[in-house]
């Protein structure tokens, strides 16, 4: 998921608490006036970039088998807190009478490896079904994102992690290519923690690209998934891999200098089936990059066609995870949303680009959200916070929600899957959770204020 604050006993240097919080919003953040300006630029700026997406079409749609980045859209959701678990998507899987438990590391340190597995797979067979992947696809949603954690195919250095999540992948892989759904794989945690947050597996330091044998580590993961998920049976289903989930590009030069190296790396063995092991025949599996929390320009020529081919760029985008946004009105967010339309549009003339994850939410409110013990910047219960309303009437189960509210979701919902469809699409964050329904697009459909029918403007909003 999102990228937290690392917690105070993760190197406690104000500018890296800092940078955390503007990693999802670092695109841009405009005002009204000034969206509105670069909305009305001329025909011919708006000719340019016309065909430049066509150009990026021709390049690479002939090489993507399973679906066409460069003239269809993304509309996905991503399956949270299944494989890689958060302890505010299912609160219920962290009640444990043990303070250390705040991430899927510490929980399964304390309970032990057999008490974790049973835990854990109960947790797998029952949080996400068959039935799950029918009711996604009935929204009109033709893409999935699932996470899944470098442990599931490597604790060779002893961590405390079960494992068994690749059979559940391998199950979710076949459901839906029984119902028709595309399947983005999302490895969300590295080594070391390449962002310090708990859904990284191991909430704290964030060490990934301190230690080569961590980058060895997750590119051997990457081996696997690519040899296991590039073979004809999985060729009309699985349409990509992303190496990394979140690295952590505010932590300073060597970071971003780690993570290029990787992603160029990453791009060899996915493109080469795994060929660091494998036979290296060549895969149409899309290669899916994240931002590393840099603004997208940075990304628009690091894989110049057609030298490099089937390549997209994914970027986070919240607004809730910092005191100025937790201020916003509904008017105020809905501009900024709208003002990212530039960069989005100005990037998928060079690359594609995705939206791996927004929400509706419009506060931080859902209980756990931050981490275990961090409270919320909306009601000041965060660190260094200052409060701006209640967090009651903002979060838990829709049943409780005002009409108002339910409205605002909508409107939100709908401006911001408008505002990405000017790149590739997007996936929303989560599919699901257990007591957080402002972020869950089921609860979303079943209590009115996300359509069924995603060509339904329910709201009329607009950029």
């Amino acid at each position: 998921m999102h990228l937290h604050n690392p917690s105070p006993s993760a190197r406690p240097l104000q500018k890296l608490l800092l940078a955390t919080v503007y990693c999802a919003i670092l695109v841009t953040a405009s005002s009204n006036s000034s969206y509105i300006k670069s909305a009305t630029t001329s025909s011919h700026d708006g000719q340019e970039t016309r065909l430049d997406r066509t150009r990026l079409a021709r390049s690479f749609s002939e090489r993507s088998t399973v679906f066409d980045y460069g003239t269809q859209k993304v509309k996905g959701v991503n399956i949270g807190g299944w494989l890689v678990t958060e302890p505010w998507i299912t609160p219920s899987l962290y009640e444990i009478d043990d303070p250390e438990v705040v991430d899927e590391y510490t929980l399964c340190k304390s309970l032990g490896r057999d008490k974790a597995t049973r835990r854990l797979r109960a947790h797998w067979d029952s949080f996400y079904t068959e039935e799950d992947f029918h009711t996604i696809k009935s929204y009109g949603l033709n893409h999935v994102r699932i996470p899944i954690g470098y442990w599931a195919f490597d604790i060779s250095n002893g961590e405390p992690y079960v494992q068994g999540q690749l059979e559940y992948l391998i199950k979710a892989v076949g459901w839906c290519r029984g119902v028709g759904l595309k399947v983005m794989i999302d490895l969300h945690g590295a080594p070391g923690s390449q962002n310090g947050a708990d859904n990284s597996g191991k909430r704290g330091d964030i060490g990934w690209d301190e230690n080569p044998d961590y980058v060895e580590r997750t590119k051997a993961v990457l081996v696997k998934l690519t040899n296991k998920f590039s073979k004809p049976e999985y060729a009309q289903v699985v349409a990509g891999i992303q190496p990394l989930n979140e690295p952590a590009g505010f932590k300073g030069k060597h970071m971003v200098k780690t993570v290029k190296q990787f992603y160029k790396d990453g791009y060899d063995i996915v493109r080469r089936s795994g060929k660091h092991s494998g036979d290296g025949a060549p895969t149409q599996l899309l290669y899916t990059i994240h931002d590393a929390c840099q603004p997208m320009s940075a990304w628009s020529n690091f894989f110049p066609s057609p030298q490099y081919h089937s390549v997209s760029l994914d970027a986070h985008l919240y607004t809730v995870f910092t005191d100025e946004g937790s201020k916003m009105t509904e008017e105020e967010r809905m501009a900024d949303y709208c003002g990212k339309i530039p960069a989005l549009k100005a990037s998928q003339a060079k690359i594609w680009t995705l939206v791996g994850e927004f929400t509706p939410a419009p506060t931080d409110c859902a209980p756990l959200l931050n981490g275990i013990g961090k409270g919320a910047r909306y009601d000041g219960t965060y660190a260094g916070s200052t409060k701006v309303g209640d967090c009651r009437s903002k979060s838990g189960l829709a049943s409780s929600f005002s009409k108002k509210y339910k409205e605002s979701l909508g409107k939100l919902f709908e401006i911001q899957t408008h505002v990405y469809e000017h790149g590739s699409g997007w996936f929303m964050w989560t599919f699901k959770t257990e007591k957080a329904d402002d972020w869950s697009y089921d609860a979303g459909v079943k209590g009115g204020w996300i359509p069924k029918n995603l060509d339904q403007k329910i709201y009329g909003v607009h950029c």
